[in-house]
């Protein structure tokens, strides 16, 4: 490799990692747009969480043939960085394979890389067979047309590209070192690629050195390519996941996360003894702006870590008892609208310089309907279900207490049972005094 390829690769280089950077920015500014909560509690338990959720994707085997199909890509993906690094430096420096001095070990890796690239190959051709033609329920949803769609093909074609590069380049450099080429030095083992090295027999060495070199060039610059495109896909999850798991909510399922200001007020009309004149204490928590959610920046920042995670893979909804029976929710729809509001809100300060302008939008309405929030059940399953941990159901139940505390928007069922709480101490239409009427009919 010349000095001029080596600094080209370095231009593009820089440009592939700034660009890169610049997303990471504006992706950490975008989920800091939510208010802060704290989730340092219980550290151990959460790196336990991270461990064997994300890493030891343990909730994604609960379904095995697409569980153990997506651990193949995801060790593919992970293990395969090395040879990424490998690349890098060849094409800074101008090496050929700089880690062959590793020996055995190194023949170890590179028969390693094939038949990871392999399995990916298998099991991205199976993702698509069952995307495109079996066509599971869960992938031809009506919440998941147009671009989220499309973006699922296109990122299986990528990795089929990419793999097969790699092979392709693999078979080449094999077939040089077969011929003793100048430069190419018996380096590396290869197990896949040893069967594709045979259709250049006969061919020149040049044409050869020329299809080595054009699938290097392709296959990173395709990885610096597939690198950016990650912050417009549902593919971020392979970054975000991580800390979406050990960031987490550790309560049990189901506990609500109560207002302080309101528990204080409830603790205070429930105190004989107490003043409700006197002036609250300096460090009482002050009545918050807004009650609920309407909007992403009514969220908290872990419930946009969520939507910027979420892999819309579907299995929230599929395990909705309120979609199943025809509702209009859907939990991964949940998920989608609240990262497109946030990346139009994002766009939106980037077009105004760093601040928010109005613009007479917001998430609920506009993106999620009400309908949708009260089909829920809040039976938790699709939180259960999700294998990144995210909690659509969060989302829902800040959203409701904003149509009730600000809007008073509950269905009619649900105020009159309120309204019956508080007039007669109990959910029904009856008297406090008529109570134990029924035991007079016993």
């Amino acid at each position: 490799m010349s000095y001029l390829d080596n600094i080209l690769f370095a231009i593009l280089l820089i440009l592939g990692g700034g660009y890169f950077a610049q997303n990471v920015k504006k992706l950490i500014r975008n989920i800091k747009l939510g208010h802060d909560v704290d989730r340092s509690d219980n550290p151990s338990e959460r790196w336990k969480n991270m461990a064997m959720i994300a890493l030891g994707q343990s909730k994604m085997v609960r379904r095995p043939v697409a569980g153990i199909l997506h651990i193949f890509v995801y060790i593919g993906f992970v293990i395969i960085n090395i040879e990424v690094l490998e690349i890098v430096i060849d094409g800074l420096f101008g090496t050929h394979r700089a880690f062959s001095f590793m020996g055995g070990f190194y023949d170890f890796l590179i028969g390693s890389f094939e038949i990871l690239a392999l399995l990916v190959l298998v099991a991205v051709i199976t993702f698509w067979t069952r995307r495109n033609i079996i066509k599971l329920k869960r992938f031809i949803h009506n919440d998941l047309t147009g671009w989220p769609k499309s973006d699922a093909n296109y990122i299986l074609y990528f990795e089929v590209v990419l793999m097969s590069l790699f092979l392709l380049m693999n078979a080449a450099d094999l077939h040089l070192q077969t011929i003793g080429a100048p430069g190419y030095e018996s380096a590396g083992a290869f197990p896949v690629s040893q069967f594709i090295a045979p259709i250049f027999n006969g061919t020149s060495e040049s044409l050869v050195h020329l299809i080595e070199k054009s699938a290097w060039w392709v296959h990173i610059c395709g990885i610096l390519v597939f690198l950016n495109y990650l912050y417009y896909s549902k593919h971020l999850h392979i970054l975000l996941a991580f800390p979406n798991t050990y960031f987490a909510n550790l309560k049990p399922q189901g506990q609500f996360d109560n207002l302080e200001s309101v528990t204080n007020e409830v603790k205070l009309m429930m105190d004989p003894n107490a003043d409700p004149f006197a002036a609250p204490a300096p460090d009482a928590d002050a009545t918050p702006a807004k009650f609920g959610a309407s909007d992403v920046q009514d969220l908290n920042w872990v419930q946009l870590l969520n939507a910027y995670t979420c892999t819309e893979c579907g299995r929230c909804t599929s395990s909705c008892p309120a979609n199943q029976t025809g509702k209009k929710l859907s939990p991964r729809k949940i998920m989608m609208d609240t990262r497109d509001r946030l990346e139009e809100v994002g766009k939106n300060i980037d077009a105004n310089k760093g601040v928010f302008v109005p613009d007479n939008k917001s998430l609920l309405n506009d993106y999620i309907t009400p309908e949708e929030l009260w089909a829920c059940t809040s039976c938790n399953a699709c939180v259960e279900e999700c294998p990144v941990n995210i909690s659509p159901l969060s989302i829902i139940m800040d959203m409701r207490r904003y149509l009730v505390m600000e809007q008073s928007a509950a269905p009619t069922e649900l105020n009159n049972m309120m309204t019956n709480i508080e007039n007669n101490g109990a959910p029904w239409q009856y008297n406090q005094m008529d109570r134990l009427n029924w035991k007079d009919e016993a």
